[in-house]
């Protein structure tokens, strides 16, 4: 049998939830993604946590709330020690993603569920992989290759190839075959034949307008017109994702339209979210990078956009017409929260999505057909305690700190006998018949009087005489003094990139001031809270800027790289049974939709062996050159070396013949180009390549068939037997390598 393979949903399976999914590659454990909604719900990761202790490794996706959510919580709480993999951007945006999280709530609530402390903790756990590299697992996961590929959702999405004996297993929600302002589109059809293919189904009843039509709608029908009308524009927005999209298209449309009304971005890691992305430009669209090469132009050099990290700025700013995107996208904490709070009583004002919300939040009720008329919000904020609350907080405060000292005492009062009842700790570790031999011969030169009392001194029954530990300093010299180790001097890249991304360590401050007043704020503090109804009277329009390809592209592309096992997750249960109807007549017959913790067995029906090359073989093997590769074609037969492995040997009577074999991927538009250059006249007409005047070439067959197909191509040469026909078909072969 082929690699063994199995799919357990722990979450988004059926439904829109969260992203978590367990994944088996022969016994080795992934836990592929591990999101939380909005809400912070611990009844959702009730599966991971039954299983977190036996997960061998974690990939992360993408660096939103729902792919990494849960991160810091799973490490704090159910013991989650396992190495954890991603890209550069997907580490440093999820990190400030969750900062924010935590001080949107913090500011309005006990929230108790993790710190900024486990956050830091947890993504020191994380190595970071570029596009594309190849990371061997060792140990347990000998022979298991990852590596991370462009999705083109979010800055640093990544479609996750995990390989093993030559079979691929791809995980791949999310993505977005568009190229955008500031990515590329997915890499995803790239891949042919992956054994197995894990992706979602979240997009697969939507369609989505053409790109002009929808800036138009959202730019001109939306912002401006709502602008020029006086009213404002607030866009609910996730932390560090879509929203950069967001920003650039404001850019673009404000530089081209010289308009002068304000944009304001205004999360609590606003600064820090761009000062980062600027030095991202690698991970962007070719554009943006191309841009910078020839002009040094840093697309996110923001000119009409201000950066805010507190709503007093934002209270502060002249009156009139703004645009504000404030976190959070659902509306249940953080700025957009209280903002809406603020405008959707004014008809004049506009709430702009740009995404689906999160089910049974806010935006998702508010993006219902028809929205509703008004609203229940709790309206929350922390005041510090004055009064009775004040002495009896200071109180509280006392008697624990009575407590903990007591505790320390009496831990201080057991160490001596800890160390009375046990040698394991002491440095100097001697035999008890030895010891005792050694104090009869110390009694006896002094009349029988050996034992030395000190007072708070308890000597260990098996030391010659009390005494203090002591290391002697081994230090090495030569003839210039001490020898140092230059290891000892260097600053470690985790604690540098630890100290640069701690909260309250921003490059221009302003983080600082905001954090320290909200969690190092000495005074007692209580949060108050009242519930409020609200008259929705604002517009409510929803444009779509999520980001991932619709329902025709993804069936499109599910076509095109023709997985031999498909798993559907993340999707309504509509969209979930409707993509796997789909798949299942046209991509291939081996199509699977689990449910939460459903295991299910997509092990490769293929069976898979290792052989060695044995070295009488390769010695008389001739390689071509084929690109980056070295290929040669070779008759051997199997057989087994002395320790009973499978080894390739040279056959022992003379190779049968074999057909020719033509090697490469021709591209017909590179071959047009190639017989120009040979002075033969080719255009393009029905499909096919015409050459002068009698012969035509054309490609029949796909390389990616669905349903199991061979997916072999042809190239068809039609016309007479004459001398172009043969000149031709030289050329041909000219751009193939003859095995």
């Amino acid at each position: 049998m082929g690699t063994s393979v199995q799919v357990t949903p722990l979450c988004g399976a059926y439904n829109e939830n969260p992203l978590s999914y367990l994944v088996s590659i022969d016994g080795f454990n992934f836990l592929i993604d591990c999101g939380w909604n909005d809400q912070f719900d611990p009844r959702l990761l009730e599966p991971l946590s039954r299983v977190a202790s036996t997960i061998d490794a974690v990939l992360l996706s993408h660096s939103d709330t729902l792919h990494l959510g849960a991160f810091p919580y799973a490490m704090k709480e159910y013991g989650l020690s396992a190495p954890v993999y991603s890209t550069e951007p997907v580490y440093r945006l999820g990190l400030l993603t969750m900062y924010d999280q935590y001080l949107s709530r913090k500011a309005v609530s006990e929230f108790k569920l993790f710190t900024l402390d486990n956050i830091d903790a947890a993504f020191q756990h994380v190595t970071r992989l570029t596009y594309s590299q190849n990371h061997h697992l060792s140990g347990k996961g000998e022979g298991i290759v990852i590596s991370p590929h462009v999705a083109g959702h979010l800055l640093g999405g990544t479609i996750w190839k995990i390989s093993k004996d030559g079979e691929d297993v791809l995980y791949a929600v999310d993505f977005n075959h568009r190229k955008e302002r500031h990515l590329n589109g997915t890499v995803l059809e790239s891949f042919v034949r992956p054994a197995v293919l894990i992706t979602d189904a979240y997009n697969a009843l939507s369609n989505q307008p053409p790109r002009q039509q929808r800036d138009k709608e959202f730019l001109e029908k939306s912002v401006l017109k709502t602008l020029e009308a006086g009213g404002n524009v607030l866009l609910p927005v996730d932390t560090t994702g879509r929203v950069l999209e967001l920003i650039l298209i404001l850019e673009q449309f404000w530089a081209q339209r010289l308009l002068n009304y304000p944009i304001f971005f205004l999360t609590y890691v606003a600064p820090s979210t761009i000062d980062y992305v600027k030095s991202f430009l690698e991970w962007m669209s070719d554009s943006i990078a191309k841009s910078f090469e020839t002009s040094r132009d840093n697309a996110f050099l923001l000119k009409h956009v201000t950066l805010l990290i507190n709503k007093s700025e934002l209270d502060n700013a002249p009156n009139g017409p703004k645009v504000v995107l404030a976190s959070m996208a659902s509306l249940e904490a953080g700025f957009s929260h209280d903002i809406f709070v603020e405008w959707v009583a004014d008809a004049k004002n506009v709430v702009l999505f740009t995404e689906r919300g999160q089910y049974g939040t806010l935006a998702r009720s508010l993006q219902s057909d028809p929205p509703p008329k008004a609203v229940k919000v709790t309206m929350s904020k922390r005041i510090p305690l004055v009064g009775d609350e004040l002495i009896a907080y200071e109180e509280e405060q006392k008697r624990l700190k009575e407590e903990e000292e007591l505790k320390a005492t009496l831990i201080k009062e057991e160490e001596p006998k800890v160390s009375h009842d046990s040698s394991l700790s002491d440095p100097m570790v001697i035999d008890s018949s030895h010891a005792n031999a050694s104090l009869d011969v110390v009694g006896s030169h002094r009349n029988g009087y050996w034992d030395i009392l000190i007072d708070g001194f308890v000597p260990p029954t098996t030391s010659v005489a009390p005494m203090f530990p002591f290391f002697e300093n081994s230090s090495e010299w030569d003839d210039f003094g001490e020898v140092i180790n230059p290891d000892d001097y260097i600053m470690k890249e985790e604690d540098m990139d630890q100290a640069a991304m701690q909260v309250g360590s921003d490059v221009d401050g302003r983080l600082d001031d905001v954090s320290a007043g909200l969690i190092l704020d000495a005074r007692p503090s209580k949060v108050v809270s009242n519930e409020l109804t609200v008259q929705v009277k604002c517009q409510l329009i929803y444009v779509d800027y999520e980001g991932r390809s619709d329902g025709r592209s993804i069936k499109s592309i599910l076509a095109h790289v023709s997985p031999l096992k498909l798993v559907l997750v993340h999707g309504s249960a509509e969209a979930t049974e409707h993509l796997k109807q789909h798949c299942l007549k046209h991509v291939c017959p081996h199509v699977y939709a689990p449910q939460i913790e459903e295991m299910i067995d997509v092990t490769s029906d293929l069976c898979a062996y290792k052989v060695q090359l044995s070295e009488k073989l390769m010695s008389n093997v001739l390689f071509k050159k084929l690109g980056d590769y070295e290929i040669a074609w070779t008759d051997a037969e199997v057989g087994k070396t002395e320790t009973g492995t499978l080894s390739l040997l040279p056959i022992s009577k003379s190779a049968p013949p074999h057909k020719s074999v033509l090697v490469g991927d021709l591209k017909m538009a590179d071959l047009k180009q190639f017989l120009a250059s040979k002075g033969v006249q080719a255009e393009f007409a029905g499909g096919a390549l015409r050459c002068g005047e009698l012969v035509t070439l054309r490609k029949v067959g796909h390389a990616s068939q669905g349903g199991g197909a061979s997916g072999t191509q042809q190239i068809v040469i039609e016309g007479p037997l004459c001398e172009d026909y043969y000149k031709i078909r030289d050329y041909l072969y000219s751009q193939f390598y003859l095995l």
